[in-house]
């Protein structure tokens, strides 16, 4: 039921700007079958405001925070009268050597903090009140490691935005004024292959990754040279607009199961940056020349989501 309010610019985003964090568990389901486990799921998702604060009252130092992304099918299932524009499901990227896979997910629960224990309190709350609703499709508990270096040894997220820029890239603006303040999300999940990586030399690495490792240089990229990971992620439009997206990557790993991996997590006003992004990386700039640093890392994941604004999130109780 419309009941007005989408026609008003929601004016207070979910935590998508937030500062980068100490750990984070980014939860993906899929709701059941049935039009119990829709309502279960939907009554969840607007109430998650509720759920963060039983558990950061514990200690406000820890800034635990959660921004619950809303997949295609799902928003299909609860049944709302708009859409976000650019809402779809991720589609699969099928490069002369790598593919990036896309998989089932409904619902995000990107859950960050300063402490993991909040994190986790968080998440157990959040799937007893789910129940039967849902089925797990993915569970991974990230940490900042070093000085916000991935596993592979270089600093990640060193694009993003800053200042009022942040917004500007991560936030839906009066293009869609009724999700204004809603985000794009893809989420994958990327294992490394760390003995083949270690097995390049430092100036190899430094060359596929497009910066220095120990100092986060950006280094020159000659015209004719084949274009590195940094290269291939830069989004240039056809007015020379360059597209900036908001990173929240995490390393992640069980040395014990010879796991270790990074949690891509982008958030973009446009989800069309990504997915230029992704295409790049996986067909290659020109065709065939991918970024090589699929060579190492596998992409096991891949889904599509909106953040929406607190306000449309609220607004998901009730609604028939």
């Amino acid at each position: 039921m419309d009941d007005g309010t989408w026609g008003r610019a929601p004016i207070e985003p979910q935590s998508v700007n937030a500062p980068l964090s100490t750990a984070a568990v980014f939860l993906v389901v899929t709701i059941a079958d049935g039009a119990e486990s829709v309502a279960t799921a939907r009554d969840v998702v607007s109430d998650i405001g509720g759920l963060v604060r039983a558990v950061g009252f514990r200690d406000l130092n820890g800034h635990l925070s959660c921004n619950v992304g809303i997949g295609a099918t799902a928003w299909d299932l609860f049944e709302q009268p708009h859409r976000p524009a650019q809402l779809r499901r991720f589609e699969e990227i099928s490069g002369g050597v790598h593919t990036a896979v896309s998989t089932p997910g409904d619902l995000l629960f990107h859950i960050r903090a300063e402490r993991p224990d909040l994190c986790f309190d968080l998440e157990r709350l959040i799937l007893e009140k789910l129940g039967s609703a849902v089925v797990v499709a993915d569970e991974t508990q990230g940490f900042r490691y070093f000085d916000s270096r991935d596993l592979l040894g270089f600093v990640d997220g060193t694009e993003n935005p800053t200042g009022a820029s942040m917004a500007e890239a991560s936030l839906v603006g009066e293009e869609d004024p009724a999700f204004a303040g809603g985000s794009y999300v893809v989420v994958q999940k990327y294992l490394h292959d760390l003995p083949r990586w270690k097995s390049l030399s430092t100036e190899q690495q430094e060359q596929v990754i497009g910066r220095t490792k120990v100092d986060n240089v950006e280094l020159d990229q000659p015209p004719a040279q084949r274009k590195s990971h940094k290269s291939l992620n830069t989004i240039v439009d056809a007015n020379g607009v360059e597209h900036d997206i908001l990173r929240d990557n995490m390393p992640f790993g069980s040395p014990g199961k010879a796991e270790f991996g990074t949690y891509f997590i982008g958030y973009a006003r446009e989800l069309w940056v990504i997915e230029q992004m992704l295409r790049r990386m996986f067909v290659g700039d020109p065709v065939g020349q991918y970024d090589r640093i699929l060579d190492v890392s596998t992409a096991i994941t891949g889904t599509n989501f909106f953040v929406p604004s607190r306000e449309v999130l609220e607004s998901l109780v009730g609604v028939e």
